[in-house]
């Protein structure tokens, strides 16, 4: 596995893979690497001739310092599993090659980077946006890959490719699960053992929810699911939302939309986990 870390032998290098007329898939990650970014490496080599992982922290997407701070960086871990996995190409810039400037940009995307994760985190979508183009005309992928478990980031990437036409595929992949049924997610190492368990609660609520869609109303959903957690001692409640799929819309009744997600996001201690599973498509 060939490593670059600098914007200019990434580009002098894809470029040759390129010209070779060979197509290249690509998986951003934040690095701290699980079975989750794993299954995504493994997607991208089935559909791709060349494929290439990013790790790069984003400080521009972190609203809180002491988060950006926290946040695992477990380099020579990850470099194992990618290279177990035959992944092709890492390229690890520093945050001054990726902003040597401070990058002002901002974007609109409307009513979807408002609800859920963009009210309890302003200014997280714009970020994520920022690495993300940056990324993307540095790599000049045909295909990126994203887990669903980070659904309404997944609709923000859609609609940025869309709006500035950028000729990159993305393709959705499912949540990969731990046993227990909480989503894998960087953020579940802080976690110990006896929070783990606590947080399967999280994916059973909302299988609950799946069940119950369509017969209990939403707004006798969202009520069940602040009661179940309004119980728990150790996990704390930050939203519970039944969106429309597509334009992340809150709905009040089953009748407004046919293609139907309910997203979560909940604090066990101080680690923040999200989730979600789509009741109708």
């Amino acid at each position: 596995m060939k490593i670059l870390n600098t914007i200019k032998e990434a580009r002098g290098y894809l470029n040759e893979i390129r010209s070779k007329g060979l197509s290249i898939g690509f998986v951003p990650t934040m690095g701290a690497l699980h079975e989750g970014h794993l299954s995504l490496i493994r997607e991208a080599k089935k559909e791709n001739d060349f494929v290439v992982c990013s790790i790069f922290v984003n400080p521009v997407q972190f609203n809180n310092e002491a988060d950006l701070k926290k946040y695992p960086r477990e380099i020579e871990s990850d470099i194992k599993k990618l290279k177990k996995e035959k992944c092709d190409l890492l390229f690890h810039p520093s945050a001054e090659e990726m902003y040597p400037e401070p990058d002002n940009t901002k974007f609109d995307f409307g009513d979807p980077d408002k609800v859920m994760e963009g009210k309890f985190r302003p200014g997280h979508f714009n970020g994520v946006a920022v690495v993300v183009k940056k990324l993307f005309e540095i790599i000049e992928p045909a295909r990126a890959y994203f887990g669903l478990k980070d659904y309404q980031q997944l609709v923000i990437i859609h609609k940025l490719t869309k709006d500035y036409n950028l000729p990159v595929e993305i393709v959705p992949c499912p949540i990969i699960r731990e046993e227990n049924g909480l989503a894998m997610s960087s953020r579940n190492e802080f976690l110990s053992e006896s929070e783990k368990k606590q947080a399967s609660l999280i994916y059973l609520t909302l299988k609950r929810v799946k069940i119950q869609s369509g017969f209990a109303t939403i707004s006798e959903l969202k009520e069940s699911v602040f009661r179940q957690f309004k119980k728990s001692k150790t996990m704390k409640l930050e939203y519970f939302e039944i969106v429309d799929l597509y334009s992340l819309k809150p709905l009040r009744t089953w009748t407004e939309s046919n293609n139907i997600i309910a997203c979560i996001a909940v604090y066990i201690g101080k680690v923040r986990l999200i989730d979600n599973i789509i009741l109708f498509s």
